[in-house]
């Protein structure tokens, strides 16, 4: 069987870099990795992290998301332009009340969030197509299904992504291409942690105090005790990423983290979209302690459930 193809974006850190050596470690060698990444200077950790992989089954190249002629030089000097697997894995991360972030900072998460996903499929769709075959896998969020407090820009941006997912899938299946989301909870990353430690030491007179005490004595504490009770890491995405691109029929969308599926699914359950609101401002303003720990989730969904609408 002939190796696949796979590239792979954002690969200097985290769940790319994890998932890279994971697929070019494979003991079957069933995959020739293309790890990309923006600034080159950052390889030294993947390149140690890879090992006698590199130059083997895996191959680092230069490639910005947002730089649509960097996207087509990193495609164009693939042979014959053939990717089997896009991993959209690149990424960045925004928290704070909205009233502290300007426009152009949302304009950047989108620029990589969304529109790189964007740019890179319309790079390579087309040659899936001609070929009949093809899988692009989007490494998305629980947060492109429901939105969370603080996060309202980036949010946004994933709900873009599975949106514009979403509609693409229709027509890519006439093709045999195939679209997948991996809708992580929380990653405990290098990159996470540092952007909330950021977050704990900004500016925040730009909105209101009781707004601001929210944000950093609620809000950033809570999140470090969830992503220490409930946070996944990177080595977990991988071998979720690993099952859903091996999947003989590979699935649209995929959880990794099993405790937010009720979550997830609240919306569905009321179409008005009342009870998902009800039940997330329950779980920030009145049990909010119970989320830190995973053997009390189930419990607090019972709880929420037993209790009357706001």
């Amino acid at each position: 069987m002939a190796q696949k193809v796979v590239l792979i974006t954002g690969c200097s850190s985290g769940i790319g870099l994890t998932t890279a050596v994971t697929l070019a470690r494979d003991p079957q060698h069933r995959f020739k990795v293309i790890a990309t990444m923006r600034n080159l200077n950052k390889r030294d950790k993947l390149e140690e992290t890879a090992g006698d992989t590199l130059n083997r089954t895996l191959e680092i190249k230069q490639l910005d998301v947002c730089d649509e002629k960097s996207i087509q030089e990193c495609i164009d000097s693939i042979p014959d332009r053939h990717i089997d697997i896009l991993v959209n894995n690149a990424g960045v991360g925004m928290i704070g009340p909205i009233e502290c972030q300007t426009i152009e900072e949302m304009k950047v998460v989108f620029e990589t969030n969304f529109f790189g996903v964007v740019r890179m499929i319309k790079e390579v769709y087309p040659d899936m197509k001609k070929r009949k075959c093809g899988h692009i896998v989007v490494i998305s969020s629980v947060m492109g299904l429901q939105g969370i407090m603080f996060n309202d820009v980036y949010t946004a941006s994933k709900f873009a992504v599975e949106g514009f997912c979403e509609s693409l899938i229709i027509q890519a299946l006439k093709f045999n291409v195939y679209i997948s989301l991996i809708e992580p909870g929380p990653v405990v990353t290098e990159f996470e942690m540092k952007a909330y430690e950021e977050a704990a030491r900004g500016d925040y007179s730009g909105t209101d105090p009781v707004t601001a005490e929210m944000f950093t004595n609620m809000y950033l504490n809570n999140s470090k005790a969830i992503f220490n009770s409930l946070g996944q890491k990177p080595d977990d995405i991988a071998e979720h990423l690993l099952k859903v691109i091996l999947a003989e029929v590979p699935p649209f969308r995929h959880q990794t983290n099993p405790i937010y599926t009720p979550l997830t699914a609240l919306k569905h359950a009321d179409p008005t979209g009342d009870l998902a609101t009800d039940v997330f401002y329950k779980m920030v303003f009145r049990y909010d302690r119970l989320m830190h720990q995973r053997h009390s989730v189930p419990r607090l969904f019972h709880i929420l459930a037993q209790q009357p609408p706001l």
